[in-house]
């Protein structure tokens, strides 16, 4: 496995303080369900967001400037190519027609679980590229074409209906057909049955296992150190559930994201490939990133969708 600045107390310290975090967050701020309104949303989100730059002060003072723009690169890029969950989040929600009160602990579920799945990815990709050197290439190519397909594709509609996941549940466990508070399960005639809650988190967890196959190889090109491919995925995901709070009521004004997450994706899988033959300095790509990702929703703000102008004069 390449080389990592994190040693194993690094890697537990820091594991152990996000679980801290996720018991706090569950267990005593949010313990009692309620719909999270946008004065709470952006309060966490601020936490979150001051979390993550505390921590790479930290590694820029302890790990040295290299370091340090690894992990802030390698945290933007992960949090814009999040953003595209916050969509899927908004569909599945609307479809099952989830209460706004349960669908924080959905979430945070949800992003349990996608902690657990980053987790096996990262070690999996560090191991792969430190074995195999080939596979860097493979990574790169793989990350130009989904950037092209994502410049290239119109905009796709989601059916939580056709996830296999759903299907799955079907067959394995009897469904209620309305919601029980926050529970998962439920005993109905003796037997255990799920509830619509369930089914949601079932559909979430798969939809970010898909999304990982994107995010993973991507910050792999801005660095091999595989402590800080992780804490900046994780602190990536774990602002994810106040940003969706945040920015639901908005996140259709967007409309030039998407091509700015394309544009960049497709830079890094370039940097990845033309990496033994010509070194892109970190400066740079950091540069390259905010660059794209601000120039992306500057313009979406600038010229709004014809719907979104509509909304602004009525």
């Amino acid at each position: 496995m390449p080389e990592s600045v994190g040693s194993p107390a690094l890697w537990t310290g820091f594991t152990l303080f996000v679980l801290a975090l996720l018991v706090l967050d569950l267990g005593v701020f949010h313990r009692k369900s309620h719909a999270v309104s946008i004065r709470e949303a952006a309060l966490w989100c601020a936490v979150w967001v001051g979390l993550a730059a505390l921590f790479n002060l930290g590694v820029f003072l302890k790990f040295g400037r290299q370091r340090g723009l690894e992990f802030l690169t390698g945290y933007l890029i992960e949090l814009a190519l999040s953003i595209d969950n916050l969509f899927v989040f908004i569909v599945v929600f609307s479809y099952f027609a989830c209460p706004p009160a349960q669908q924080h602990r959905v979430l945070f579920w949800g992003i349990v679980g996608a902690l657990v799945m980053r987790a096996g990815f990262i070690l999996a990709g560090s191991a792969l590229l430190s074995a195999f050197h080939w596979i860097v290439y493979l990574f790169g190519g793989f990350l130009v074409l989904t950037g092209i397909k994502i410049l290239l594709q119109k905009s796709e509609e989601v059916h939580p209906e056709r996830n296999p996941v759903v299907r799955l549940v079907e067959r394995v466990f009897p469904l209620t057909p309305r919601y029980h508070g926050q529970r998962f399960f439920v005993r109905e005639g003796g037997k255990l049955a799920a509830t619509p809650l369930f089914l949601i988190l079932a559909v979430i967890e798969t939809t970010d296992l898909v999304f990982a196959v994107d995010s993973v190889p991507a910050i792999f090109a801005v660095t091999r150190d595989s402590f800080i491919v992780y804490t900046s995925n994780i602190f990536a995901i774990l602002g994810l559930r106040s940003l969706y709070f945040l920015l639901a009521g908005v996140m259709g004004s967007f409309r030039f994201l998407k091509y700015g997450l394309g544009l960049v994706l497709a830079f890094v899988g370039v940097k990845m490939v033309i990496a033994d033959i010509f070194h892109i300095p970190i400066g740079i790509s950091l540069g390259v990133v905010a660059g794209l990702l601000g120039g992306a929703v500057g313009l979406s703000l600038a010229w709004p969708a014809a719907d979104d102008r509509e909304r602004k004069k009525a």
